[in-house]
């Protein structure tokens, strides 16, 4: 058997294992009648609506409850025995107690994504508290400060990822968003093998669960369009960086199982409205790997809050957003059902659910769109080659598909960056690196596979996928407060500058080539005003979550923008945000792709 037929058999295993799209009555298994209190809220469960608490007084129970997503019984980690955990629907302003109990035979915990409290009560192990031993109960008070669509998962080993994770409403004393219903969107991912073994494969071979690898029949297509020196010459690149074009996830459909709401894309979670109605999704990622490119076929989506704050509203056809982040959005249907498309940005498989008038309605559900090679820009940033920047690997500088290698040194994909050779252009401007190559390999610790010299620090590219795909997508760029950061106008008296690495052989990730364990805390000072810079010197996108403080995100100009929580940097990117720490303590920064802050992309701040 040549290679091309053994090309064609793989793609065809491939394709028939795309991705696992569940079964259509999949989540909890009622096998108590403890578990849920009744067969109506098994029901609910496993039809994707979670139960609902308010109140200021609230308990939660953490156990192992039984799952089938698949076809395949497993163990899952819920609250009150459901997945998601039951939507905690609370008002600004009041002052909360929340009880919870821990059945697990393991410590656990729970922290309140983007809330803003004392430290005591983030609920981060080992930074903030504990943990909350087997048997105990923990008590969380504080009083809300803020509204909007947030978030709660474990902070406790890969909980998260197994099915401890709810939403949190908290709604404000006057209400600027006008709707006539709101639904929770909540995306998630699920696998039915254990979390622990998924990464040990991960830390053995890097691309596991990459099914999107160029094959033989990529090769002849490039050799149709870029002729043999071309295509050889792009191969030979890839592989002398020891990278893949296609290295957009590390977990794939593969793995993975992609939900809403609980439910899987066979189950189909439905969204009720009459006619006429203004409908309020609060979309949340709450997956433990996955980004989602999430749209509407058919309908506008007016997104009017990112990360529970308010927005000029923007209409959109689609976004994207990774784990941690919120978006809420208004629409209003016409028609009778809308299917509810979020597609992983590996493009391997979808979650799904429908916007409908009544139960059981369908509408049509969209392929999944073309993967997409990674382009200069995603490795390079801002290059002095013309046609590098915003192109792609087939477009980029050359007669024939041929490139410029004597702009890489493909022994560890050149980019190294100095940071002496940093300088600020204006003040108030995001500090830029010269165009001076500085070669400085021991600049950082070990952990580190690719540097950018010249990063990108525009906000306006959607990301690699969705670049002039035909529809309007939305961007950081178009991201602005409703009311402007008004709270702290100061100029910052200091700037912290941290790199985004990591060493796909080792599969390891970090700040500055150090893991966490290996690294010193970030120090802050309380109520000083901090301009902080990340870069991101890998070809993956990182969704970068501060605890404990707001990030409020400039353009590179040092116009403020926006109000985030979590904030995705884009490969070869290099963005800004001003920070004011208001709270003394111990908080956590990390990546909120699960698998990299658990692979040393962590770093502790202390605020003093």
């Amino acid at each position: 058997m040549n290679s091309t037929e053994l090309d064609v058999m793989r793609r065809s295993a491939l394709s028939r294992r795309r991705f696992v799209q569940g079964l259509a009555a999949g989540g909890v298994i009622a096998t108590a009648p403890s578990m849920l209190q009744a067969k109506d809220k098994a029901l609910e469960a496993q039809l994707g609506t979670a139960p609902e608490l308010s109140g200021q007084l609230i308990e939660l129970e953490v156990a192992q409850t039984p799952v089938n997503f698949t076809g395949s019984s497993r163990l899952a980690t819920t609250i009150n025995g459901s997945i998601p955990a039951p939507t905690l629907r609370l008002r600004e302003g009041d002052e909360v107690t929340i009880k919870v109990t821990n059945r697990l035979s393991v410590p656990t915990s729970i922290h309140w994504h983007g809330i803003i409290l004392p430290y005591q009560m983030d609920g981060v192990p080992g930074i903030s508290f504990d943990g909350i031993a087997p048997g105990e109960t923990f008590t969380y008070q504080f009083k809300l400060q803020q509204s909007g669509t947030y978030w709660y998962h474990s902070h406790s080993g890969f909980q998260e990822m197994t099915g401890m994770y709810g939403a949190l409403i908290i709604e404000p004393r006057e209400e600027v968003i006008r709707s006539d219903r709101d639904h929770v969107v909540l995306l998630s991912d699920w696998t039915d093998q254990d979390p622990m073994k998924v990464f040990g494969k991960l830390k053995v071979q890097g691309d596991i669960y990459n099914i999107n690898q160029p094959t033989v029949g990529d090769f002849f297509r490039d050799v149709s369009t870029l002729g043999l020196s071309g295509a050889i010459d792009k191969r030979q690149m890839w592989s002398e960086m020891r990278m893949s074009p296609t290295d957009l996830a590390d977990l794939s459909s593969s793995a993975m199982t992609y939900l809403i709401n609980g439910t899987t894309p066979a189950g189909n979670w439905a969204g009720i409205f009459k006619p006429g109605e203004r409908i309020r999704l609060r979309y949340i990622n709450g997956s433990s790997n996955t980004f989602y490119d999430v749209r509407i076929p058919g309908l506008k989506m007016t997104v009017v809050q990112a990360d529970g704050q308010n927005l000029k509203p923007v209409e959109v056809d689609e976004f994207r957003f990774g784990p941690g982040e919120t978006y809420d959005v208004i629409v209003e249907p016409q028609q009778q059902a809308y299917t509810v498309f979020a597609q992983s940005m590996d493009r391997t498989g979808y979650a799904r659910g429908t916007l409908s008038v009544a139960a059981g309605l369908t509408a049509p559900v969209p392929k999944l769109d073309p993967v997409e090679w990674l382009a200069m820009k995603d490795m390079m940033g801002k290059m002095d080659h013309g046609s590098m920047e915003g192109g792609s690997m087939e477009g980029s500088d050359a007669k024939d598909g041929k490139m410029d290698h004597g702009a890489m040194d493909h022994g560890n994909m050149v980019m190294d960056h100095s940071q002496h050779g940093m300088h600020h252009e204006r003040k108030g401007a995001l500090a830029k690196p010269s165009q001076t190559v500085n070669h400085a390999k021991t600049e950082y610790g070990p952990s580190v596979d690719m540097r950018v010299d010249m990063p990108r620090t525009n906000l306006d590219d959607p990301g690699i996928g969705l670049r002039n795909n035909g529809r309007r997508v939305l961007t950081l760029a178009d991201l602005h407060s409703l009311d402007g950061i008004l709270d702290d106008p100061r100029e910052p008296v200091r700037e912290i500058e941290l790199h985004l690495t990591g060493n796909m052989e080792r599969y390891s990730w970090s700040f500055d080539g150090l893991e966490f364990g290996e690294s010193t805390p970030v120090a802050m000072k309380q109520g000083e005003r901090i301009r902080v810079i990340l870069q991101n010197d890998t070809m993956m996108t990182h969704p970068m979550h501060l605890h404990g403080m707001w990030s409020d995100l400039e353009s590179d100009d040092g116009q403020l923008r926006v109000r985030r929580h979590t904030i995705p940097v884009q490969p070869a990117q290099r963005i800004s945000f001003l920070t004011t720490p208001h709270d003394l303590g111990r908080w956590a920064w990390h990546c909120h792709l699960l698998f990299h802050m658990d692979a040393g992309m962590f770093r502790e701040v202390v605020v003093s």
